[in-house]
């Protein structure tokens, strides 16, 4: 199947007449391999697709956008490629359930550090197509929504936001703004921290699975 972008998927090991999808969005810097090897622990009625981010950045590395550092070594963030991905996912989102029986009410995005800023961005922009977000070492950027994203409703979207406290790449104040800028829009919002760096403990993991397995 030639889907607009690369990915690995796990199979269902319930099969319903209609699954539900967990979409699994790396980091930058890194592919679909990353957060595929939780699929075998992710649960059975799912299906666990891993998608690979659009910009090749060689040697097996990928990104959703660039981060660009200017001579002062200050980071900034290509804006514009953000949002190219963020509609790239949601239309991938939508190639998905023509192509699997994928239940449409009950797909969840699972993003690590870029991949869970792309996450946010991708829900709340279009939040009819996703009713779960987990954001696992990223934050809110309103600067990548859709134009008119305050305009949607977005009372069947959850969020579960996860930081570590000593993450030296994305700085865990920035993640903190997060949990009351969407409760302002009426989303229920589970916020976490872990002792941790840049990276995913075996508790967050253990605690997004539990999420996401709530009625």
């Amino acid at each position: 199947m030639n889907l607009s972008l690369e990915y690995k998927i796990r199979e269902p090991k319930i099969k319903l007449d209609k699954n539900p999808l967990i979409l699994l969005l790396h980091g930058y810097g890194s592919n679909e391999d990353d957060l595929f090897s939780f699929a075998t622990e992710l649960p059975e009625e799912y299906y666990i697709i891993s998608a690979r981010a659009p910009y090749d950045m060689q040697y097996g590395a990928f990104a959703w956008y660039a981060i660009n550092f200017d001579a002062d070594e200050n980071k900034f963030s290509d804006q514009e490629q953000a949002k190219v991905s963020r509609d790239l996912i949601a239309g991938f989102i939508d190639e998905l359930i023509v192509n699997y029986p994928i239940n449409e009410k009950q797909i969840a995005l699972v993003g690590f550090s870029q991949g869970a800023i792309l996450s946010y961005a991708v829900a709340l922009s279009y939040p009819e197509k996703v009713q779960k977000v987990v954001a696992m070492s990223g934050y809110l950027n309103l600067e990548i929504m859709a134009d008119d994203y305050l305009k949607n409703s977005f009372t069947n979207l959850k969020i579960f936001a996860s930081h570590g406290t000593v993450d030296q790449v994305i700085p865990v104040e920035w993640a903190r703004k997060t949990p009351a800028i969407v409760e302002n829009l009426g989303i229920n919002i589970k916020y976490k921290e872990y002792p941790v760096g840049h990276g995913v403990a075996p508790q967050n993991f253990y605690d997004f699975k539990n999420w996401l397995q709530e009625k």
